[in-house]
């Protein structure tokens, strides 16, 4: 497996950690800061799940109309991952 760390901007959580295994499914996603059961049920909801899918599901959702939210900041995280 591999690890991820990515710092999000413009939303309330200030890290996402995540690690992809060999299949790019998504495994011990954490947020630090943000909504903390939201951002629990989030992780538990996406483990073991395609990380290409996970992105495209949550891409370009909104938080309070900031143009970004915590889920839309895990998919750009994602699609880095995917690409790196």
């Amino acid at each position: 497996m591999k690890e991820y760390t990515y710092s999000p901007t413009g939303v309330c959580s200030v890290k996402i950690d995540f690690s992809l295994d060999d299949e790019n499914k998504i495994h011990d996603l954490k947020f630090t800061g943000g909504c903390n059961g939201n951002l629990k049920a989030i992780g538990r909801l996406l483990e073991g799940r395609d990380a290409a899918e996970a992105a495209d599901i949550l891409r370009g959702n909104d938080c309070k109309g900031r143009g970004t939210s915590c889920a839309d900041q895990l998919s750009k995280a994602l699609d880095k991952a995917l690409t790196s």
